[in-house]
């Protein structure tokens, strides 16, 4: 498809040397000499892209870019900088800027930062839809605004048009089965079968009667046939949360499945070809239950084709303002009442809480507070004790008047960390208060060996 472009710039040589640059390249080029023009045609043109000159007539570009951001937020802009105006280039990214090129300009570079830009843009729709999509099908939607939740959705963007195995990972209460689902009903498979299974829930000789089905007269209460969810799932997704819950017999199974494509229903003799499209899910460390034992190696690289692993909500907290305000809202409606606010002090106890239970746990939360709170607006006061008191278990650390070195600090009590927990990587993790994966990548930074010295 053909993107659209806008230069703005009073200088007709800039705009001609850009078009000229831009002429073997597919985009449809519009230009305005000043500001208030370049406002006008964002209003009314689909546009990609807007390469944005700092000095204008009539409305300069600083104030042009405002406008533009009212007007779309998500529409990348390139600002155009003469020398001696890096201090306003800087200045307009932070109104939301995208990049800038100085002038005179490498006509190279200048193809390479808008097609970067132009991606931008595309990949700030498709995650837009994605969550409409998702919120449409299922009835619940995916809230982050963080720099971690969008990396998860730009991979969930990619993966979804795959066939791939997916393993998603994550404390519980983190969202597991929310992303799975944006994954299915964003792929090619959407209008097919999405089976849910939760492991966890069934003990083992009903699960794989679950899974692949059986045959009438196959055990003791099987009166007739039972198509199983594998089977119901052809053409569709199958949905295998608590995957770590299952039993090493059941992993056998479960791996002949994954490499052959296809099931035996319990008690018969027909082998059934099946296309379904595998997401599992799991609260807990699979290559740690590898090394002990506990998982089959094989099964683990079979289900672990495409990893993706959510963070716990201590680590975004930038996003907790923007679930509180979905709850609240969601809840209000709910039993009919107007939407409460929270107070400013309120809300910093929330951001400041640790969240075991994730967003699990803050539903929950906010949906007690709308139901017990008589008033419009939730204070301090009418929080629970163990998030009120919670500061009592935090610990201060007081920097020294010297001043320390962060990375030696951090390099310390990552050996330390280690050190008590013999080597325990996921035991050290949940010392540290950060996710296995995280320690392993600080490890592999630092060069701090896995194994004892």
């Amino acid at each position: 498809m053909t993107k659209n472009i806008l230069i703005a710039d009073d200088e007709k040589n800039m705009i001609w040397a850009i078009k000229r640059a831009l002429k073997d390249e597919n985009y449809s080029i519009f230009s305005a000499a000043d500001g208030e023009e370049a406002v006008k045609q964002v209003k009314s043109k689909n546009l990609q892209l807007v390469l944005l000159d700092l000095r204008m007539p009539k409305m300069d570009g600083m104030e042009a870019l405002k406008e533009i951001k009212k007007i779309n937020a998500d529409l990348p802009v390139i600002m155009i900088t003469a020398h001696g105006t890096m201090e306003s280039a800087v200045e307009a990214m932070k109104i939301g800027a995208l990049d800038y090129i100085s002038k005179p300009f490498d006509v190279d570079e200048l193809k390479i930062q808008i097609r970067k830009a132009i991606d931008v843009g595309d990949m700030s729709r498709q995650i837009e839809f994605l969550t409409e999509e998702l919120q449409n099908a299922t009835g619940k939607i995916i809230i982050g605004d963080s720099h971690k939740m969008k990396e998860i959705l730009e991979m969930v963007n990619r993966v979804s048009k795959s066939n791939a195995t997916i393993l998603i990972t994550g404390e519980s209460g983190t969202g597991k089965e929310l992303i799975a689902n944006a994954i299915h009903y964003s792929s090619d498979r959407s209008n097919k079968p999405y089976i849910k299974v939760n492991c966890g829930a069934l003990p083992e000789g009903l699960l794989e009667s679950e899974l692949f089905g059986h045959e009438k007269g196959a055990f003791t209460g099987a009166i007739e046939r039972k198509i199983g969810r594998f089977e119901r799932a052809d053409e569709g997704t199958i949905f295998l949360d608590e995957i770590g819950e299952i039993s090493l017999a059941m992993q056998v199974k479960l791996l002949r499945v994954l490499q052959e494509k296809e099931i035996e229903r319990v008690g018969g003799t027909e082998t059934i070809k099946i296309d379904t499209r595998v997401i599992a899910a799991t609260n807990k460390d699979l290559l740690e239950m590898v090394e002990k034992g506990e998982f089959r190696e094989d099964l683990y690289y079979r289900l672990n084709v495409i990893p993706i692993e959510l963070p716990p909500l201590r680590e975004r907290k930038e996003d907790i303002v923007s679930l509180v305000d979905y709850f609240l809202d969601k809840y209000c409606k709910e039993i009919g009442r107007n939407k409460m606010e929270i107070s400013k002090n309120a809300l910093d106890y929330l951001i400041d809480y640790k969240w075991k239970g994730n967003i699990r746990e803050l539903e929950n939360i906010i949906e007690r507070l709308v139901i017990l709170n008589q008033k419009g607006k939730i204070e301090k006061t009418d929080l629970p004790k163990d998030i009120l008191y919670q500061e009592q278990a935090n610990t201060d650390f007081t920097l020294p008047t010297e001043g320390i070195n962060l990375e030696e600090v951090e390099q310390s009590l990552i050996r330390q960390a280690l050190e008590s927990t013999d080597y325990n990587q996921s035991k050290a993790a949940k010392l540290l208060g950060i996710t296995r994966h995280t320690l392993i990548y600080r490890m592999d930074k630092y060069k701090i060996d896995s194994n004892k010295e």
